[in-house]
């Protein structure tokens, strides 16, 4: 392998919604440059820190019917069980929740967690609180998909929260998705929120860090009962 081919598999694939943000950065730089080097030298890190941002890249996704892969890079939040919320259509009982919380550093690009239809879309104004807290998932600006899957519903859920100000969604009410498909993604720090059926075994713990499209939830099957964690 040559030498330019080495430094090219290197180098992440940036998101198409990245790239007016990173040359607004990059103009912005420069212009700071030309006032005082320093504050140049600033506006490059920032340049840096936003192309980092918008990174998108590939993933290796694990399929096989009934499980529930990750749909955000990330930190797991919150594993619980609630009610979802009314918007979803999903009905009064109780839920799994996993909730994946993603800050400035995180890859912000959305995947689907599991294969099916895209049965409702669904945007609901809010607020813009911390999206780390329990009440974000009623109280702020979010999106929600309902996918249709293997007989049952599942709904995964766009959180804004305090730096985020802009939802993107890629998919279409009755658009078939894969597993690990690219659906959207969230500018600048949220949460995303998977509600998957009662009674399903979550195969991940609070503390642990996700890669989206990757990292498997849960299994829909029942085919693990479930793990014990280790922390540490």
């Amino acid at each position: 392998m040559s030498i330019y081919d080495s430094i090219r598999k290197q180098l992440v694939p940036i998101t198409p919604e990245g790239y007016p943000f990173i040359g607004v950065f990059a103009l912005v730089s420069l212009v700071l440059f030309w006032i005082w080097t320093p504050l140049g030298w600033i506006g490059t890190v920032l340049t840096v820190w936003c192309i980092y941002f918008f990174r998108d890249p590939p993933r290796v996704t694990p399929v096989r019917d009934g499980l529930i892969v990750s749909p955000a890079d990330g930190r797991i939040s919150m594993v619980t069980t609630t009610p979802p919320p009314h918007e979803l259509g999903l009905g009064p009982k109780p839920m799994l929740r996993i909730s994946v919380f993603m800050s400035v550093f995180d890859c912000h690009v959305n995947r689907s967690p599991v294969a099916g239809r895209v049965e409702k879309i669904l945007y609901q104004p809010g607020k813009f609180v911390n999206a780390d807290l329990d009440k974000a998932s009623v109280d702020n600006e979010r999106n929600s998909l309902v996918i249709a899957t293997g007989g049952t519903r599942i709904a995964v859920v766009q959180i804004a929260g305090l730096i985020a100000r802009r939802i993107v969604c890629y998919v279409k009410e009755g658009q078939p998705v894969g597993a690990g498909e690219r659906f959207g993604m969230i500018r600048f720090g949220s949460r995303l929120d998977v509600y998957l059926p009662e009674g399903t075994q979550p195969l991940v713990a609070v503390g642990q860090t996700a890669l989206s499209g990757e990292t498997v939830l849960a299994d829909l099957s029942g085919g693990d009962e479930g793990r014990g964690f280790r922390v540490g």
